[in-house]
């Protein structure tokens, strides 16, 4: 596998990124990135279901449109984004490359499983929102972790004042979050 680490912030550059890799056929990458504050919507979401546009806009916040489906994400530099991408090889993408995030995050002892939704969870909070995507023989499960994110801008860049304005769009499903740091501070005291 080809590990791929961006030195570039900018969303649209790293989504951009993203997609080419996807359409690289014949290799895997495991590609990792940090975003600018930002807010990433699925690829069958209607933004001002999701978004607080105005606080977005006056919080420099970008709002972006990813390939995969699933619910809305916030980004910055607390939040470590990965994406495994590979050929389609038939076994369900999202559990094989859940595995090594769970294997990582338990060697830290961080009690973390998997949700319903191929999520990660950490004693009741979400910590890891997960999408995949696969076309033309490939596929791409991407997923974020919040270590040391926002919380506080995450809650309002993803609270809409115009809640169901689209009802043909898929809904984001909000869920409690916490960071991975909260965790850590609070167990050891000190957190690097």
């Amino acid at each position: 596998m080809n590990i791929v680490f961006s030195h570039s912030t900018i969303p649209s550059f790293n989504l951009s990124a993203e997609e080419y890799l996807f359409k690289k056929t014949g290799k895997n990458f495991l590609f990792l990135y940090k975003n600018d504050p930002s807010v990433i919507i699925g690829s069958n979401q209607a933004v001002m279901n999701e978004v607080d546009i105005d606080y977005c806009i006056d919080n420099n916040i970008t709002i972006i449109r990813r390939m995969s489906g699933g619910g809305a994400v916030y980004h910055d530099d607390g939040n470590i984004n990965y994406s495994f991408i590979q050929d389609k090889t038939g076994a369900p993408l999202s559990a094989q490359f859940l595995e090594p995030i769970i294997e990582v995050l338990h060697s830290m002892e961080i009690p973390v499983e998997v949700g319903k939704r191929k999520d990660i969870w950490l004693e009741g909070y979400k910590i890891s929102g997960t999408a995949s995507h696969v076309s033309k023989g490939r596929e791409l499960h991407h997923g974020t972790l919040l270590y040391h994110s926002d919380l506080i801008k995450l809650q309002n860049a993803l609270t809409s004042k115009q809640k169901d304005i689209t009802k043909k769009a898929t809904p984001s499903v909000p869920s409690p979050v916490i960071n991975i740091h909260t965790y850590l501070f609070n167990k050891n005291g000190d957190v690097p």
